[in-house]
């Protein structure tokens, strides 16, 4: 079977570069799998892919089964990695117009996504498309108390018990969170509301292929089987030391050593609108991950060949500090081929008889040149087809490379302080706690300036 393969022929990057990064990596590579049995590390997502219980799947496809068959609509209620990973899957692996096409066809429920923003309008406005439908949803969060999926679960949940009888909710709310402890824990034990797990060792951000993304990906009819073994083969394929061995860690390491040169900012493109989502769970990932300690590199994304009508003047005159990482899916499972016409108005004949992924490819490679021309190194991840056991496999691909990668760069890579900063403000500006304090040093900000 052929496997994920990092082209970096374009990259700048020469042999002794990596001679150089080969005992770092292995370094990194030792110190991450013996943390892995330490206790508070964060690192269950490491042999998550060849330790998860069978009985854990069968409860999953047994829950998404429930919800196929009594729901018109399903929510997903999270933010940041509760949600992130689901839409990544559903949008890469899924019809682009999901929600659009017939019952029959679908063969799910329509699948909606809230608790990510505080915005009444976007609220209203699912409310208005799910009012009339049976609906089932999925509130995921650890601590049961994060501000946007707690506002946005009270809300639908209102909704739902002027619709349903108590009895009726058990079967339309399902509950993913933490073991033991939280707001949703207890509310799951007090209502019976059916709950799964998020393992207290891994981290949002690193939960897709836990009950956080496997349950909302099995009940828009996706193989999360098929998911975990190409998550298997790539822990097994990727538990290797060798730099020159494996391309995860040189992904990992090419990333360092554009850091090193002063490439701050990484553009992860993709050409293919389905992959939008996946790249907002990379950026989630790595920037979560690396942004600390004033280090780390700036994860953006494009949309490509969309964005190059915006976005791509910058890219290929703007500040040098930045380099591409291009995500090339090899095999596409839909296709057309260009008709020729009589009267060529368009003047497009020349491309009659070719395929039009064909087209899409030799854009990339077009476009690939022309930012090495102008100083912007890239380099292409190949990705061999996209199905659910590729999926699987790219998501530990980056996971691991993330880790390694932090690793390289001095930092922890899993935990998120600077996160908390944002929710304090707030909490105190809406009157919770720390009010006045946050009063005074927003005057004692003031007085300075003046």
């Amino acid at each position: 079977m052929k496997k994920i393969a990092v082209n970096y022929k374009n990259s700048l990057i020469c042999d002794e570069e990596f001679e150089y990064m080969a005992h770092l990596v292995s370094s990194s590579h030792k110190k991450l799998h013996q943390d892995v049995d330490k206790e508070n590390s964060y690192l269950g997502w490491v042999n998550y892919p060849i330790q998860y219980s069978t009985n854990l799947l069968n409860k999953i496809n047994s829950a998404a089964s429930k919800i196929k068959k009594n729901s018109d609509a399903f929510i997903v209620i999270g933010i940041g990695g509760s949600y992130l990973g689901t839409r990544a899957g559903v949008s890469a692996l899924k019809h682009s117009f999901f929600n659009m096409l017939p019952r029959a066809r679908r063969q799910a429920p329509e699948i909606y996504y809230a608790g990510n923003n505080l915005s009444a309008t976007y609220i209203n406005h699912l409310l208005d498309v799910v009012k009339d439908k049976d609906i089932s949803i999925n509130v995921i969060s650890k601590s049961g108390t994060t501000t946007e999926t707690a506002v946005v679960f009270r809300i639908i949940k209102d909704l739902m018990k002027e619709k349903y009888s108590e009895d009726e909710l058990k079967d339309r709310i399902f509950i993913t969170t933490d073991k033991d402890s939280g707001a949703l824990r207890t509310l799951a034990s007090l209502e019976g509301f059916e709950s799964f797990v998020i393992p207290s060792d891994i981290g949002g951000r690193f939960s897709i292929l836990t009950p956080v993304g496997l349950l909302p990906m099995a009940v828009s009819g996706i193989n999360i089987n098929e998911i975990l073994k190409g998550a298997k083969d790539a822990f097994e394929e990727y538990n290797n030391d060798n730099l020159m061995e494996n391309d995860c860690y040189r992904y990992a390491a090419i990333r360092n050593i554009m850091y090193n040169k002063g490439k701050y900012i990484e553009i992860l493109a993709n050409y293919e609108p389905s992959l939008h989502y996946l790249s907002e769970w990379w950026k989630q990932l790595f920037g979560e991950s690396e942004g600390k300690d004033n280090k780390g590199i700036f994860p953006a994304s494009v949309d490509l060949t969309t964005d190059l009508h915006s976005l791509g003047q910058y890219i290929q005159e703007g500040r040098r500090d930045i380099f591409e990482t291009v995500i090339k899916i090899d095999d596409m499972k839909s296709d057309i081929v260009i008709q020729s016409d009589e009267e060529n108005l368009d003047g497009l004949n020349y491309l009659a008889s070719k395929k039009l992924s064909y087209i899409n490819k030799m854009a990339m490679e077009g476009t690939n040149i022309a930012h090495l021309d102008g100083g912007c190194p890239n380099i292409t991840i190949e990705v061999p087809r996209m199905n659910e056991y590729y999926f699987g496999n790219l998501i530990y691909f980056f996971e691991k490379a993330c880790a390694i990668s932090g690793i390289l760069s001095g930092v922890n890579p899993f935990n998120q302080p600077g996160v908390e900063a944002y929710k304090k403000n707030m909490f105190a500006l809406l009157g919770k706690k720390g009010f006045e304090d946050l009063k005074q040093k927003l005057n004692n900000r003031m007085n300075n300036n003046i």
